[in-house]
């Protein structure tokens, strides 16, 4: 086994943790007399009967060696276990024979006894080398089968190869009146930082929007307060922090922070092994309540939010390895990482957020950087949140203008004055057909707020007039107690059949059709089913129910509202054809000069450092 070098591990084994997911199936592949213990404590192993077999071939503990190999020219790889008993290894190659075929090559086949030093959990690094070296799209794992009761502590992937850096990373978390939510994940990071040997090169930067969070500063947390300007400006805020500690990559994270505290380590290593001082990781998504489902593994910006791989069960192999595929191929200049975690070279971010307040600024962020963007296995956040139940009037205004502001401000993504309308006509005719006009005043606002060009933004960076006005519009679309039993199905209209379901999208789901109102079905949902139009075709009454909490609100067929705000949005899309060329002019120049350090740190009253501008303290 060659010298290694300080902090030598690439990657250390995920456990299953009830917290985050606590399905083994995302972890390992048993069979026998195989279980995990002490899952969510500082000393989670794995037991194993005689004969018990734990294949690690898994979204967690898969090894993506071909990425190692493409961004970091890895040459050496060793394995290193430590527990107790007598085990056989066996370390496999994974590697395309095709489009969708693998072929299977084992590296490694050995007993070992784990237990070498009496009394002592003994470690055990095995060198792992491939006939004529690894290749680009390679995988590999590890297997283990007990030859009596033997139990698995701990397994680490090493290499002998000196990084080509040190990273020293700012993890910036932004939060906004979650106390509790960001005191565990800080709990969970001192925990974790204390016994790594990471613990010189990671700090954490909690940046409170609310102010109330009251975390108490430490060797490796620093509080900070901040006015709440939103995502955009906490996260611009915790960029500031991390140039101020002279840091050379930042972490963005969401406050609950839902992730393997493990995974930071195979964060850090990939940045400091990497060959591209560009090089970006994106962190995967997945809902807590089913973590095995994947939402995003990043995703795609053209026109709307394209997640890769959404809905793709992690629990099968063979799934994963077509995952771990196609996200090594190089990403297109439009392909963007979720704030919820996204690391990144500080001194190639030339950009600070645009002041979105929420919704789209990270996907600014992406599209505005020459990032070199990679996803890794295991770095995923299980979010408690139902995706699909986020949308309302006020995500919508966020989304519509953020949506429109990329491809005018953008370069890259300028896709001409008719197919940055449609972007607005199709936000506007989903909303129509599915009777929520309230969400057709608040598209109208934010369609009319777009059109004022950056300035609007530079004027309303804490959004606290319009969130205002927004929630003022919310009446039937708010959700409410009901004092009313449920009501039943009405179901007159088959949409199943294609000429109704033409005859649907043709008449604006009803509103050209006479006496729409009288004749049209009445359809019960559940809130996650906002937004999908096959089950409102023919309905001239939604009622949206959340079955969690028991709260609704019914929507119902009106002419005469959807004329008014049609006729709106026809004198806005006059306005936006006439002056595109202007409106682009104003945006291309605009965007840069918001998302600066001088405008975030002339807003906020600061200096680059952090410090209060002495204007501020003098009361200027």
């Amino acid at each position: 086994m060659p010298d290694l070098p300080p902090n030598p591990v690439l990657q250390t084994l995920l456990w299953p943790h009830p917290a985050l997911c606590d399905d083994p199936a995302l972890y390992a592949r048993l069979s026998g007399r195989a279980e995990f213990a002490g899952s969510g404590s500082d000393h989670p192993s794995l037991r194993l009967g005689p004969g018990a077999e734990a294949r690690f071939d898994s979204y967690a503990n898969l090894f993506p060696m071909g990425k190692w190999q493409r961004h970091c020219a890895l040459e050496h790889l060793a394995l290193r276990l430590s527990g107790t008993g007598r085990v056989t290894v066996r370390v496999r190659l994974q590697r395309p024979a095709g489009d969708t075929d693998w072929r299977e090559t084992e590296l490694l086949c050995q007993e070992l006894e784990l237990n070498q030093n009496a009394g002592q959990n003994a470690e055990t690094a095995l060198d792992i080398t491939v006939p004529g070296g690894f290749g680009p799209d390679d995988l590999i794992d590890f297997a283990l089968t007990a030859q009596g009761p033997a139990t698995l502590t701990g397994a680490d992937w090493l290499t002998a190869q000196v990084p080509r850096r040190t990273p020293k990373m700012v993890l910036a978390i932004t939060t906004f009146r979650r106390e509790q939510a960001v005191r565990a994940t800080v709990d969970r990071f001192e925990r974790f930082i204390t016994a790594s040997p990471l613990a010189d090169h990671l700090h954490l930067v909690v940046v409170d929007n609310g102010q109330t969070a009251e975390i108490a500063a430490s060797d490796h947390v620093t509080p900070v307060a901040n006015e709440n300007l939103g995502g955009s400006g906490g996260f611009a805020r915790g960029l500031l922090a991390a140039r101020a500690r002279g840091a050379s990559h930042c972490l963005f994270m969401d406050d609950d922070a839902s992730i393997h505290m493990a995974a930071l380590g195979r964060t850090w290593a990939f940045l400091a092994y990497a060959r591209d001082d560009r090089l970006a990781i994106a962190g995967a998504l997945a809902n807590a309540v089913d973590p095995w489902r994947l939402w995003e593994n990043g995703a795609i910006f053209d026109r709307a939010c394209r997640p890769a791989h959404i809905g793709m069960d992690l629990r099968e192999p063979d799934n994963v390895r077509q995952l771990e595929r196609d996200s090594a191929a190089p990403k297109p200049p439009n392909f963007y990482g979720g704030w919820w975690y996204f690391a990144f070279p500080v001194a190639a971010a030339n950009h600070m957020p645009f002041p979105f307040f929420v919704r789209g600024d990270d996907i600014s962020f992406c599209l505005v950087h020459d990032f070199t963007i990679v996803t890794l296995p295991g770095v995923i956040s299980f979010q408690d949140e139902n995706f699909a139940n986020k949308e309302s009037l006020q995500t919508l205004y966020l989304d519509l203008r953020s949506h429109l502001a990329h491809h005018m401000a953008v370069d890259h993504m300028d896709i001409g004055r008719r197919a940055t309308l449609r972007i607005a006509m199709w936000f506007f005719a989903r909303s129509l057909f599915q009777c929520h006009y309230e969400t057709l005043e608040a598209l109208n606002l934010s369609f009319s707020d777009f059109m004022e060009g950056p300035d609007f933004f530079a004027k309303n960076t804490d959004m606290a007039e319009r969130r205002a006005k927004i929630a003022a519009m919310c009446r039937d679309e708010a959700w409410q107690t009901p004092e009313t039993p449920l009501h039943t199905e009405r179901r007159w209209i088959n949409p199943d059949y294609r000429l109704v379901r033409w005859l649907m999208i043709a008449s604006l789901n009803g509103h050209l059709i006479p006496f729409f109102r009288l004749l049209g079905n009445r359809v019960v949902l559940e809130a996650g089913m906002r937004g999908q139009l096959h089950r409102v075709w023919g309905a001239a009454e939604i009622t949206y129910h959340d079955p969690e909490t028991g709260k609704r609100f019914t929507l119902r067929h009106s002419k005469r509202r959807a004329a008014a705000q049609t006729l709106a949005f026809l004198r806005l899309s006059r306005r936006f054809w006439r002056g595109y060329d202007g409106l682009k002019r104003d945006w291309r120049a605009g965007y840069p000069a918001l998302a600066s350090t001088a405008f975030w740190t002339r807003r906020m009253g600061i200096t680059a450092e952090g410090a209060p501008r002495p204007e501020t303290e003098s009361g200027a």
